[in-house]
């Protein structure tokens, strides 16, 4: 029974830990056909507060509240050194083009500066979770 009970965990410990990382294949692949790109309102605090509203609205009914995840299969955690440190020009691209493998829509109905802003929110993120 133990040992049974030691298997599951195990195997519970491995799904999350697979779904925590499928977002680096992801963010590789558009790292290799998205240009680099500097985002425009990096330093623009009110795209970070205006790209929070966003997220809540557009991702957090599969990434969870800020990004933290919800445990779904194939659904990256955002709130992660990986999508702070990411090159802007690859999460552009994963936002107009989505990901069927991942099951992520396209979010191309977002205009431009919606979707920087919901990139400086996640980019962001990271440095103020750090202050905190």
């Amino acid at each position: 029974m133990r040992l049974l009970i030691a298997a599951l965990l195990c195997s519970a410990l491995f799904v999350r830990s697979a779904t925590l990382l499928l977002g680096a294949p992801l963010l590789q692949k558009a790292a290799k056909v998205a240009k680099p790109q500097i985002n425009p309102l990096q330093n623009d605090p009110g795209a970070s507060i205006a790209g929070e509203k966003l997220f809540a609205r557009e991702c957090s009914g599969c990434h969870g509240e800020g990004g933290k995840g919800r445990g779904r299969p194939h659904t990256p955690v955002l709130a992660t050194d990986l999508v702070r440190r990411a090159n802007p020009g690859a999460l552009f691209w994963i936002l107009r083009n989505g990901s069927s493998s991942h099951r992520m829509p396209s979010f191309s109905h977002l205009p431009e500066e919606q979707r920087w802003q919901i990139i400086t929110f996640l980019q962001n993120r990271g440095l103020r979770s750090m202050k905190e």
